[in-house]
């Protein structure tokens, strides 16, 4: 993405641009800015002096252990892996344990994000809260995040999401793909929106997390760990795909097909079509705010269905064979063609 020249603004004040939509976000601790900005940077925002237009979202962090009470007696329930949602009106209060994030959605959305203690460094907690805050932004802006790989094939230039679970194989076969030539969008996440009549992806991070035993196949051989504390071969490390694959980012594709991956202990990688149904279901299960966030789950689940109308779908209960040289990728250009 092109990184517009900034220019002064307030102190604490940043502006991001994503999708064609504009957030402002307010840090008014500087030792969280930094941390923060940091974070943005691994991701793919685009840094702006000033929007040209109201921002969509307002999205302001706090460095306290003093945080906003929850009403009592109002609607709540858990969210597994996150904590627990309490819902009144218009309002809904995030506890994610290390922070509580407040969201009031009026005629303007406004989030607050107290942090319960700042770390000295980007950590897992404080990666956390940030990233789950500015998915709960977006999804407010119609942009809507979906665990899936994404990648665009070189020749028909069709875009194609790998959509699982960590540890399903997405990053192997975007790895795969990319060394015979296909472009990338992202090895682990992207944003779904509405660009006119068809759904559009966007990738999310700047950088890949991947294990050595996933990234020696493909050549990728530097790499950065992700967590302090990783330390064994199969922890998950960071590279930046570019340095090795330097013309191959695209920044968004329209997605034709979707692959719905899974690891195999077979020598030979299997592949069934799914039905529209079926597809639904899955992506639902992908993409859990389409149900658990009452105030957008309309037009989340909208932007599900028409992904599910405008592509084939398919089961990928990935083999061995997907570690030879190229054989990814003929693999899936078989099932790209009309």
């Amino acid at each position: 993405m092109r990184v517009f020249q900034e220019c002064s603004r307030p102190a604490g004040q940043m502006y991001y641009t994503v999708a064609g939509r504009f957030l402002l976000v307010e840090i008014p601790d500087e030792r969280l800015a930094k941390l923060i900005e940091s974070l943005f940077e691994r991701w793919l925002l685009t840094p702006v002096p000033f929007p040209p237009q109201r921002p969509d979202v307002n999205l302001t962090f706090y460095s306290s252990e003093i945080v906003p009470a929850i009403p009592t007696g109002i609607e709540h329930f858990k969210v597994t892996g996150i904590g627990q949602c309490y819902v009144d009106g218009t309002s809904s209060y995030w506890d994610l344990g290390n922070a509580l994030m407040v969201i009031h959605q009026g005629n303007t959305v406004d989030i607050g994000v107290w942090i319960k203690r700042c770390p000295d460094f980007v950590d897992a907690a404080l990666t956390r809260a940030t990233s789950f805050a500015l998915c709960a932004a977006l999804r407010r802006c119609g942009v809507f995040e979906l665990h899936s790989a994404g990648v665009v094939s070189p020749d028909s230039r069709t875009g194609v999401l790998i959509v699982g679970p960590s540890g399903s194989g997405k990053s192997t076969l975007t790895l795969q793909l990319m060394a015979s030539g296909w472009g990338y969008l992202s090895d682990d996440m992207v944003f779904l929106s509405k660009a006119g009549d068809e759904v559009e992806a966007r990738g999310f991070r700047r950088f890949f997390a991947v294990t050595e035993n996933t990234a020696l196949p493909s050549g990728v051989r530097d790499l950065t760990t992700v967590s302090r504390r990783a330390s064994t071969q199969n922890a998950k490390r960071r590279f930046d795909p570019q340095s090795l694959f330097p013309s191959t980012h695209i920044q968004n594709a329209v997605p034709h097909r979707l692959f719905f991956t899974t690891t195999d202990c077979e020598a030979q990688t299997r592949i069934s079509e799914l039905s529209q149904a079926e597809t639904m279901k899955r992506l639902i299960a992908f993409c859990p705010w389409a149900t658990y966030d009452k105030s957008i789950a309309v037009e989340n689940l909208d932007v599900l269905s028409r992904l599910a109308r405008q592509t084939r779908s398919f089961d990928l209960f990935a083999g061995s064979d997907l570690l030879r040289p190229n054989y990814a990728s003929d693999l899936l250009d078989n099932y790209i063609g009309d």
